[in-house]
C-alpha cells in the first residue's frame, strides 16, 4: 500500500515552490506567484502538480504551508486598524521604544512608525506590582465606558497589554469580558497570551503587532481553507512557525506574529533534515535568493532559537529560528558611493526587471550579470533568442557603471560586484558563528536558495570552513522544510527573582502546568503520548544585568543538586558567548520556558541514483574566472551524477534549481541521497 502524498508550499517574492514526497521519492515544482492573492499561487502549485502527477487531491493527506502574508504586512504597513489598551501612564510605550539608537552617529535617526496610531491608545486605571500584588484594582466602569469609544471608532482589533500582567493576566482578561459584555465585535489578543515576559517596549509591540496582524491573517487563511477545500482536498491546513515547528491554521489565525520567519524558518529546517540523512549535523546554513541572504546556525542537530529577532524596524520577541539577514541576493544592485567605492546592494532589481540578463528592461548590473560575465552561470540559460538582451548589452552596461569609472576591465568589475558581496555574506555568517563564540572550523557550510550554491564554496575559503553541502532540492528546500517539521507549541512565563530563592517545587509546579498545556494542545491533534516530548529551558543573567541566556534544564524530576547544574550551565554559556564569566557573582532566574513537541514520522526518503560514470555527467566546457585566472571548467548536469561520485574542481554543476560552483583544488562526492559534499581546500 503506498503512503499518503505530502505537498509543501512555501511562497517566494518571483516563484511558488511546491514539494511532494510520495512513497520515498521527492518531486519538486514551480509556479509563479501571485502577490496580489498569494492563496492564487499556492492553489495554481496544487493544480499543475495534479496534473503533472496524475493523483486525486483526496490522496494528499499532509499539506502544509509557509506563508510570508505577516511578514509583508509588517514590512508594508498594510495591517488592520487596532486599538490597544495600557495601564495609566503607559500610553505612549510605543513611541517611546528604547534608548538605543540603530545608529549612534546618525543624529537624523527616525523610529518606527508606531504599530498602533496615538488617537487608537486608551489607558485604564489598574496597577500590580512586579509580584503581581494589586496596587490599584481594575476601574470596571471605565473600561465599560472605553467600549463605547471603541465602538464608535469602528476597530477591527483590541490588544491589551498591561504593567507585570505576566505575573497575574486576571486584569487582561477581565477587560475582554468587559468589552465583550459591552458588545465590541473584534479580534482580542493578550499580552498574557501573545509574550507573557517582561520588557514593557517589546511585550506591548510584539501584542500590538499581534492584534494588527490577526484580522489580515484570518482573512488569508480562510480563504485559502476554502479554496483547498474546493479543490477537494481533505487534509488539513498547516502553517510553518518562526521557530520551525509546524502548527494548525488555527493557531496561526490566533497568533500570526508566530509566523513571521515563516519561509525562511522552514529552509533552516530541511537544511537540517537533509544534512542529517549524511549526519552531519553542525551546520552553517545560507539561503540566497533573489534579494537577500539569510543564515543561521545549527548546532548538535538543533537551529538555534533566539526571542531578540527585527522584521523591519521593529523588535518582536516570540520564540524564532536566530536568522540574520542581509541584503545580498542574485538582484542586488552594484553601485558607486560618492566617495568612489564599489558597493553591492542593498537595493535589488527584484524579479520584474530583475538583472540585465533576465532581458526585462533591467538596466543596472546585479549579482547575477556579475556571474553570468565570468562564466558562471549557463549564458544560453538567460540570453536564449527570446529575451531582448545580449551577453554585450550586460558586458557594455558594467563597463559603463562600474567598470570605467573604477578605470577597471569588465572582468575585474565583475569579480570586484563578487567580492564585495561575499564580503557582505562573510560579515552574516561571522554575526551567527563567531559572534556567538562558535568556531565555523567545526561546522559544514549549507547552501540553498536560487544563488546560495553560487557563492558558498568561496565564503568557505574565507571563513577557513571545512566542507560545503548543496542539498538536492538547494532550489526548493524552504518547501521541503515544511514536510519533515515537528508540531510545536512553546509555553513561557517571566518570574524574575534570585535563583537562590528558586525551589525545585516552584520551578517544578510551573514547568508541570506547562506541560498540561502542552500535552492537551498536542492530544487535540491526534498525537499519542509517545510522540509528545518536553524540553524545559530557564532564562538566566547575573544580578544587574539587562539581558540573559538561555539554559536547557535536566530531564527528570527537579531537585537541588540539578539547580545546581542548571546555574554551572549558565556560568559556562556566559563564559562561550561572552569569553568570561563569574561564577561567585549571584544568578537572576527571569523567564521560564517549555516547548511541547509533537513528533512528526518523517518520511523515508528514497535515495537517489542515476547510474552510469561521473563522466556522463559532463555536457560541455568553457571559459570561467576565478580569482583573476581563468580555467578551461567542466560543465555537469546535476541529474545525470552518480551517487559515490567524486571529481575535482574547477567545475560547475548544473541543475534546475541551482548552479553549484566548485573552485580549483576543492574535492566533491555525491553522498547517497544526491546532495554534494564540496571538502574545501585550506
Amino acid at each position: 500500500m503506498s503512503e499518503e502524498r505530502r505537498i509543501g508550499v512555501d511562497i517566494g517574492g518571483t516563484f511558488t515552490d511546491i514539494v511532494t514526497i510520495h512513497d520515498g521519492e521527492v518531486t519538486v515544482s514551480k509556479t509563479p506567484s501571485t502577490p496580489d492573492s498569494p492563496d492564487e499561487g499556492v492553489i495554481n502549485g496544487l493544480r499543475k502538480v495534479r496534473e503533472r502527477d496524475g493523483f486525486d487531491a483526496a490522496e494528499i493527506g499532509f499539506l502544509a504551508h509557509g506563508t510570508t502574508v505577516a511578514t509583508n504586512a509588517v514590512l508594508e504597513g498594510e495591517w488592520a486598524d487596532t486599538a490597544l489598551i495600557t495601564t495609566e501612564g503607559f500610553r505612549d510605550v510605543l513611541e517611546i521604544g528604547r534608548q538605543a539608537r540603530p545608529d549612534i552617529y546618525d543624529f537624523q535617526v527616525e523610529k518606527p512608525v508606531p504599530v498602533v496610531e496615538r488617537d487608537r491608545r486608551y489607558e485604564v486605571r489598574e496597577r500590580l506590582d512586579e509580584r503581581g500584588n494589586v496596587l490599584t484594582e481594575l476601574d470596571e466602569a471605565e473600561v465599560r465606558s472605553l467600549a463605547a469609544k471603541l465602538i464608535d471608532a469602528d476597530v477591527d482589533s483590541v490588544a491589551i497589554s498591561l504593567l507585570y500582567s505576566f505575573e497575574d493576566d486576571s486584569h487582561e482578561r477581565r477587560i475582554r469580558e468587559l468589552l465583550r459584555e459591552e458588545g465590541l465585535d473584534a479580534s482580542y489578543s493578550l499580552s498574557s497570551g501573545v509574550l507573557p515576559e517582561i520588557r514593557e517596549y517589546e511585550r506591548t509591540l510584539t501584542t500590538a503587532l499581534n492584534g494588527s496582524l490577526k484580522p489580515v491573517m484570518d482573512r488569508y487563511i480562510g480563504k485559502l481553507e476554502e479554496k483547498v477545500e474546493a479543490e477537494g482536498v481533505g487534509a488539513e491546513l498547516k502553517i510553518m512557525q518562526s521557530n520551525g515547528g509546524i502548527i494548525t491554521a488555527d493557531i496561526a489565525r490566533e497568533r500570526p506574529v508566530n509566523t513571521l520567519l515563516s519561509g525562511p524558518a522552514g529552509g533552516v529546517q530541511g537544511a537540517t533534515y537533509v544534512c542529517g540523512l549524511s549526519d552531519e549535523s553542525n551546520l552553517i546554513t545560507m539561503d540566497m535568493g533573489g534579494t537577500s541572504c539569510d543564515v543561521s546556525l545549527v548546532e548538535d542537530g538543533t537551529p538555534l532559537v533566539s526571542t531578540d529577532t527585527n522584521i523591519g524596524e521593529y523588535p518582536v520577541s516570540v520564540p524564532t529560528i536566530d536568522i540574520h539577514t542581509v541584503g545580498a541576493g542574485g538582484g542586488s544592485i552594484a553601485w558607486i558611493d560618492a566617495g568612489g567605492a564599489l558597493r553591492v546592494g542593498p537595493k535589488s532589481a527584484g524579479a520584474d526587471p530583475g538583472p540585465i540578463c533576465y532581458g526585462r528592461g533591467g538596466t543596472q548590473p546585479t549579482i547575477t550579470d556579475a556571474n553570468l560575465l565570468l562564466g558562471r552561470i549557463d549564458p544560453s540559460a538567460f540570453l536564449s533568442g527570446e529575451l531582448d538582451v545580449e551577453l554585450d548589452d550586460v558586458r557594455r552596461i558594467v563597463n559603463d557603471q562600474i567598470a570605467d569609472p573604477l578605470d577597471m576591465t569588465v572582468t575585474e568589475a565583475a569579480q570586484g560586484i563578487l567580492d564585495v558581496a561575499n564580503a557582505n555574506m562573510a560579515r552574516a555568517l561571522r554575526v551567527v558563528s563567531v559572534e556567538r563564540g562558535y568556531d565555523p572550523r567545526e561546522f559544514g557550510l549549507v547552501a540553498f536558495g536560487g544563488a546560495g550554491p553560487l557563492h558558498a564554496c568561496k565564503l568557505a575559503e574565507e571563513l577557513d570552513i571545512p566542507k560545503v553541502i548543496v542539498p538536492r532540492t538547494a532550489g526548493v528546500l524552504s518547501a521541503l522544510g515544511l514536510l519533515i517539521s515537528d508540531i510545536l507549541y512553546d509555553y513561557s512565563t517571566s518570574r524574575v527573582r534570585p535563583w537562590k530563592d528558586i525551589t525545585p517545587e516552584l520551578l517544578g509546579a510551573q514547568f508541570a502546568e506547562f506541560a498540561e498545556k502542552g500535552e492537551k494542545r498536542l492530544a487535540a491533534e491526534d498525537l499519542d503520548a509517545a510522540a509528545m516530548q518536553f524540553e524545559r529551558t530557564v532564562d538566566l543573567r547575573y544580578a544587574g544585568q539587562a539581558f540573559e541566556l538561555s539554559v536547557p534544564v535536566p530531564a527528570g524530576e527537579l531537585d537541588d543538586a540539578k539547580l545546581s547544574t542548571i546555574a554551572e550551565r549558565f556560568h559556562d554559556r556566559h563564559e562561550q558567548r561572552y569569553g568570561h564569566a563569574y561564577r561567585d557573582e549571584p544568578v537572576e532566574l527571569v523567564t521560564i520556558r517549555l516547548r511541547a513537541r509533537g513528533v512528526v514520522e518523517t518520511p523515508d526518503l528514497r535515495p537517489t541514483d542515476s547510474g552510469g560514470e561521473v563522466d556522463d555527467a559532463v555536457t560541455s566546457s568553457r571559459e570561467v574566472a576565478f580569482g583573476g585566472e581563468t580555467h578551461n571548467t567542466l560543465i555537469y548536469d546535476r541529474s545525470d551524477l552518480p551517487t559515490g561520485a567524486s571529481f575535482e574542481g574547477p567545475a560547475i554543476v548544473s541543475g534546475v534549481e541551482s548552479t553549484v560552483v566548485i573552485h580549483p583544488g576543492q574535492q566533491v562526492s555525491i553522498d547517497d541521497f544526491g546532495s554534494l559534499h564540496v571538502e574545501v581546500s585550506q
